[in-house]
């Protein structure tokens, strides 16, 4: 069985065990601590970055966007994550590099550094309390992007076009970190909200929602499917 080399609240792992659930693929979870980094993941990926996926117990497969197009190309079935002609294989592209790129510099980055990764890290090496003022720009930005959610799943089945994609599962990663902490203003997006709600219903989510991080509880709404 393949193994996958996560952190429960990395945006990017969690798309990645979506995307695994939703092709039908089993994979062994093994959780690696950002703030604590082992030799091993380096020796894996040069770059230290999550997630990693190890196919044959040897083989290394690193860069969430590798993987993505790895797992598409090689996971047979009927199930396609980046489903379309050029052109709608484009349109989902473009969104998972929105929310890999602009979401989770604006977004994602700041709350999981400041909320999660800074409490774990010692003194020297930057931790400590978080930089609130960084945490409250981000979920100013938050609202633009939920905005931009909602305008996109106004108008279409699924963000990218009329079928389930990547571009939603990236969006959904990035925006359970957030709702782990109970962030995310849902009541003011009622649409993004909805489209939210029917991702979180899917078998592939339920793991997500059992997550745990050692001193940090989610709110009761986060595992709720009525939320």
């Amino acid at each position: 069985m393949p193994s996958l080399i996560h952190f429960a609240l990395d945006p990017f792992s969690r798309r990645m065990r979506l995307a695994l659930a939703e092709y039908g693929v089993a994979v062994d979870l093994i959780d690696e601590p950002p703030w604590e980094p082992s030799p091993d993941l380096f020796a894996l990926n040069p770059a230290g970055t999550l997630p990693i996926l190890v196919e044959d117990g040897a083989t290394a497969i690193c860069g969430i966007e590798a993987i993505g197009e790895y797992l598409e190309e090689s996971v047979t079935g009927k199930v396609r994550l980046i489903p379309g002609d050029v052109k709608g294989r484009a349109e989902v592209r473009r969104l998972v590099g929105w929310f890999d790129t602009k979401f989770y510099a604006e977004v994602s980055e700041p709350v999981l550094t400041e909320k999660v990764i800074r409490r774990f890290l010692p003194r020297e090496a930057g931790g400590g309390a978080p930089d609130m003022a960084r945490v409250r720009l981000a979920m100013t930005k938050l609202r633009h992007h939920l905005d931009y959610v909602g305008q996109l799943a106004d108008y279409r089945a699924w963000l990218a076009g009329g079928k389930l994609s990547l571009a939603d599962l990236a969006g959904a990663a990035h925006l359970s970190v957030i709702d782990f902490f109970g962030d995310v203003p849902w009541a003011d997006y009622p649409v993004a909200k909805s489209w939210y709600q029917r991702l979180k219903s899917r078998p592939s989510f339920r793991p997500l929602l059992a997550d745990t991080v050692r001193g940090l509880q989610p709110p009761p709404a986060y595992a709720d499917l009525d939320f």
